[in-house]
């Protein structure tokens, strides 16, 4: 069976402006928003590597990477 692959996700909280795009395009419910109004990232274990909050947030504050298991 192939090896899951992981991803790390980036946030920069200075771009963001907590607009909650991520949240609601991500297929696999890695964002939440926090009891502050801001944007979580709560389950970065369940990321696929699909670049939808990516390809939408409009602030350029995400990035989402592979993670090479060597």
């Amino acid at each position: 069976m192939p090896e899951k692959k992981t991803f790390k996700i980036t946030h920069n909280r200075k771009w963001c402006k907590n607009c909650g795009i991520c949240v609601a395009v991500c297929p696999k419910k890695v964002f939440e928003i926090d009891r502050n109004d801001r944007h979580a990232i709560v389950n970065p274990q369940d990321c696929i590597g699909c670049q939808m909050c990516v390809e939408h947030c409009p602030d350029f504050a995400l990035t989402v990477e592979e993670v090479k298991n060597e």
